[in-house]
């Protein structure tokens, strides 16, 4: 009879206790996980569609674009400086290939 008494006794609701404690602070650390998260991938998203941590681009000088070599594109290609067609037309139109 006493082995009946005993099995009653470790599940009284003092003895569950824990048992629920430990399923709260489980529950409470997914849900930090969770939320930590989605909040790196909407850091990360921000940071990667905007211009928020890149440094502002340099203005060319007028000389940087005078000495800038040409090329010219079809059968035979020459190269001369952007100055030289400023001088001869007025007008320079520059196709820029970016590194990478």
């Amino acid at each position: 009879m006493e082995g009946c008494f005993s099995v009653l006794r470790r599940w009284t609701p003092l003895t569950m206790l824990p048992l629920i404690l430990k399923e709260k602070l489980l529950a409470m650390s997914m849900f930090s996980l969770g939320l930590g998260a989605v909040g790196v991938a909407i850091a990360g998203i921000f940071l990667a569609n905007t211009d928020f941590c890149l440094t502002d681009a340099e203005q060319a000088t007028l000389e940087y674009l005078e000495n800038a070599d040409l090329r010219t594109i079809g059968d035979e290609e020459k190269m001369f400086k952007a100055r030289t067609l400023w001088a001869k037309s007025g007008a320079v139109v520059m196709a820029v290939r970016r590194p990478g």
